[in-house]
């Protein structure tokens, strides 16, 4: 199949679109005229983009540094256009550069003033938001403007340090030292040890050896400091579909926000290869598409994200503190907030395999996103699981690789997966599906799996086969070790209680402590879906407005609809 052409190929008009006269002019009261001269840089990749910049007269040229230190031109931007990307909307880093070319009047809007417009002018905000989305999916097509990884395919490490940045939405580029020169000119020119890869290359020149991702997100200014004396309305522990609907809902009432996620926006969902279930998309969506579009919303909203930033614990507040809960993360610091939402979700279930973590990150996965499906392409893999996550998996796989064994515990994998996957399932001729069968040893050697082998349950009959990928959807445990300090209510299995179980007055999403809140799969007798995630992710905010407005009658109320 002949690849796809680029976007900035496809959609180029609505990518780098050219605002009206009286378009401009809508724009002033949001921003102020700056000039600058010939030459002088008005953006800088690796340093925080903190105006979104609409070209009044001359010209400014935008362009990225591929790995070898070599620029190449972006687009020229002249008078009536404006530059920037979904970076401008958080003051994120800037993933290009951009300098004057001759003297440039130019209207630039800080990143709250940015969101203003794409709230008060709707049809031009539509059109600034698209063009900012599209120019970020060029990048991540490009690989261009990101950290370069240098290191080999297949590590464990290499598809460790991928997996972040892709769940993150940062371009990023690979560079293989076996089969890339320029990759092993690099390693002489850096005087890197072999031992040492992978290695990775910062846009601000930052080197780092076999970095950790809380590293990696620091080195590419993901994340920063948090403002220990900022009081947030409501802090939200938990970035998939439950915790950003609540950041959406939240933020655009009004309320301060702030998010945390410890690895990646859109959680277990953001890792599906396809959601069919979901309302008003007939044709399904990528859990990764879906998942973006939600948090850019959150940000055009004003909700602030810590990502990755691990929430360690919740406690009250100290004496004398403005609000009456503390969030600690893992790096000592601590945010405030006068309310708490756990969205924490769950983590992935593992088999008991003695040899398992060997194989962890280069041949055993708990997701099948593009990346993996490029690792197995062409070969046999094996999957275990039976709900709708492992089903979507097996559809998804089954069109890049050889074959697929599906190995399921139950019977009949119709009991614990939808209709509609199930009757594709069948009708895929590389899918084998084996019930009542279970996983028994893993053989490898250096982290790279080899054979699986499996037995039946019932019968004793045992098979062992070639397989170098397998994937496991196995389900999940709550993600609730860092509430233990702080009296929420869990039940037998660490879900977290809420309503009539967490105690005698209260409301439906209310845990046993007054003011915290928990929705989504962490929360004990969740549907596990992505839309009943996001229904309380909305109704989640009706509850916190309720409680702000009892402790403090002067608190922002929710709109009438």
């Amino acid at each position: 199949m002949a690849n796809a052409r680029p976007t900035i190929e496809t959609r180029r008009d609505q990518m780098f679109p050219t605002l009206e006269p009286a378009e401009v002019d809508r724009l002033r009261r949001f921003g102020e005229v700056t000039r600058f001269e010939d030459g002088e840089a008005l953006l800088v990749n690796g340093r925080p983009a903190s105006r979104f910049v609409v070209i009044l007269s001359g010209a400014v040229r935008v362009t990225q540094q591929d790995q070898m230190g070599h620029r190449l031109e972006i687009v020229t931007h002249e008078a009536g256009a404006f530059m920037g990307e979904v970076a401008q909307l958080s003051g994120a880093p800037s993933l290009v550069d951009a300098h004057a070319v001759g003297p440039v009047e130019a209207l630039l809007l800080a990143p709250d003033r940015l969101r203003a417009v794409l709230i008060a002018e709707a049809e031009l905000g539509e059109r600034i938001m698209r063009a900012l989305i599209l120019r970020r999916v060029a990048l991540l097509e490009s690989g261009s403007g990101g950290p370069v990884i240098i290191g080999h395919d297949g590590s464990g490490d290499v598809i460790r340090l991928l997996s972040f940045l892709d769940r993150n939405g940062v371009p990023r580029h690979l560079m293989d030292p076996n089969v890339d020169a320029d990759a092993q000119t690099l390693i002489q020119r850096l005087h890197v040890d072999a031992a040492e890869l992978p290695i990775v290359l910062c846009p601000g020149g930052e080197l780092l050896r076999n970095p950790s991702e809380s590293q990696l997100a620091r080195c590419l200014g993901m994340v920063g400091p948090v403002d220990p004396d900022r009081l947030y309305d409501v802090a939200i522990v938990g970035a998939g579909p439950a915790g950003l609907a609540a950041a959406v809902y939240a933020a655009s009432e009004g309320l301060s926000v702030l998010m945390f996620d410890a690895r990646a926006f859109g959680g277990q969902a953001g890792a599906s290869a396809r959601i069919e279930n979901y309302l008003g998309f007939p044709t399904g969506i990528r859990g990764m598409a879906l998942m973006g579009r939600a948090y850019n919303q959150a940000h055009k909203f004003g909700a602030e994200t810590a990502i990755p930033d691990t929430v360690a614990r919740l406690s009250d507040a100290a004496p004398g503190a403005q609000g009456p809960y503390s969030l600690v993360l893992d790096t000592g610091e601590a945010v405030q907030a006068r309310s708490v939402v756990i969205a924490s979700g769950a983590r992935y279930r593992r088999l008991n395999l003695p040899n398992l973590d060997a194989f962890e990150g280069s041949s055993v996965h708990y997701w099948a996103s593009p990346l993996e499906a490029q690792l197995c392409k062409d070969q046999e893999v094996a999957l275990v699981g039976a709900g709708n996550s492992a089903g979507q998996a097996v559809v998804y796989l089954a069109s890049h690789v050889a074959k697929v064994w599906l190995l399921c515990r139950g019977r009949d994998i119709a009991d614990s997966m939808s209709r509609y996957l199930v009757d594709r399932i069948r009708g895929l001729p590389n899918v084998e599906v084996l019930t009542e069968t279970e996983v028994t040893a893993l053989d490898g050697e250096d982290g790279n799996l080899a054979t699986v082998a499996w037995r039946h349950r019932r019968t004793g009959e045992a098979a062992r086969r070639d397989i170098r990928h397998l994937f496991l959807f196995i389900g999940a445990q709550p993600n609730t070790d860092w509430l233990s300090d702080c009296a929420v209510g869990v039940d037998a299995k660490g879900f977290v209680r809420t309503g009539a179980e967490a105690g005698a007055g209260r409301g439906v999403l209310e845990t046993s402590r007054e003011g915290v809140f928990a929705i989504g799969d962490v929360r004990a007798g969740s549907v596990k879906r992505v839309a009943a995630a996001v229904g309380e992710g909305a109704q989640v905010v009706a509850a916190v407005h309720a409680f702000l407005a009892s402790r403090d009658p002067m608190a922002a109320q929710p709109p009438h609809t």
